[in-house]
């Protein structure tokens, strides 16, 4: 008994006889059209059918398919498109095109210049560089007696990381962090110095003892402060971070924000107020007032290493301070 085929059963069949065809396989066979019984299809169909006679044929060989009657497309339905008559070009990868049809052109390769040995190198550290991690407490409140195990936790994530170049300038230490994990004010710097290289500690050279003088004139102690810098990897000479390097570095610094919750930070220096605050803007423009980022209240001044340079602009520092001061006698927890 013949069987009527779906519109997809019907676009699948119609693909594989033109496809037969292609092969050169034209052992399938076409019947006429009783109108009768496509008068009868037409009225219960809204789509055309293709009605296959599943009785075997007797002339069938290896090759052949189940013979098929196409119906002809209801009198309200486009007609389907009927295969040209036109010679076709059979040349290989064109059946089926029409040989007045142009052919399309291939895209020009452009050959890709070999590689120069740094591009290696490149390549080879760069495979060799683990990617940066999501977020370790993400919006999580830490309580404050699991703050030092929850720093630790990124402390040992960080690991002897080689995620940016400057595990490989030199790197002695990684500069964590260093102070109260439950401080109110937290100070944060470029990067690590010579001294701070050599013992893994934060502002102990120079700059640090200033700092130590900031703090006490502040009335607090250096164990009631945390302090960290933007990137906890010593830069070549110490440069200015690339942004390669801040940029992969500074998440791990907005962990340990996430983890202590001060309620007051103090970027020292431009590098530092341009990586907590997301865009760059002179220094100048930035001190002397509350900046709120990072859910907390933002203030910039100097880095201390630059008011070893000029001392004028410790008074203003002071300023900047004294701002500080002012907004940590109104908690935010």
């Amino acid at each position: 008994m013949p069987r009527i085929l779906s519109p997809q059963a019907a676009a699948a069949l119609r693909a594989q006889v033109a496809f037969l065809r292609d092969l050169g396989i034209y052992d399938f066979y076409r019947h006429p059209v009783d109108a009768t019984g496509y008068a009868s299809s037409a009225s219960s169909a809204s789509a055309t059918h293709v009605v296959v006679n599943t009785e075997p044929a007797a002339t069938a060989t290896s090759h052949s398919v189940p013979a098929v009657t196409v119906l002809p497309e209801p009198p309200h339905q486009v007609p389907a498109t009927t295969p040209s008559s036109a010679p076709r070009d059979e040349a290989p990868g064109n059946q089926g095109r029409e040989v007045n049809e142009p052919r399309p052109q291939p895209t020009p390769h452009t050959p890709e210049p070999d590689p120069s040995p740094e591009d290696h190198e490149i390549a080879a550290r760069k495979r060799a560089l683990p990617n940066p991690l999501p977020a370790v407490f993400p919006g999580i409140e830490i309580p404050s007696a699991g703050r030092p195990a929850a720093l630790q936790n990124i402390r040992d994530i960080i690991g002897d990381c080689t995620r940016c170049p400057l595990a490989f300038a030199g790197r002695n230490t990684i500069v964590f962090g260093d102070g109260d994990p439950n401080a109110r004010l937290l100070f944060v710097g470029e990067g690590p110095g010579a001294d701070e290289d050599a013992s893994g500690i934060p502002f102990i050279g120079k700059a640090g003892q200033l700092l130590n003088n900031m703090i006490t004139a502040m009335g607090l102690r250096r164990e009631d402060v945390y302090i960290a810098n933007i990137v906890k990897c010593r830069p070549p000479a110490n440069r200015v971070p690339e942004p390669e390097e801040a940029n992969t570095c500074s998440p791990f610094l907005l962990e340990q924000i996430g983890v202590i919750r001060p309620d007051v930070i103090v970027a020292l220096g431009s590098t530092a107020a341009t990586y907590l605050l997301g865009a760059k803007s002179p220094l100048s423009a930035l001190r002397g007032r509350v900046h709120p980022a990072l859910g907390t209240r933002l203030i910039v001044t100097y880095h201390p290493a630059y008011l070893l340079r000029d001392p004028r602009q410790k008074k203003e520092a002071w300023a900047d301070l004294q701002i500080a001061m002012r907004e940590l006698t109104t908690p935010s927890r």
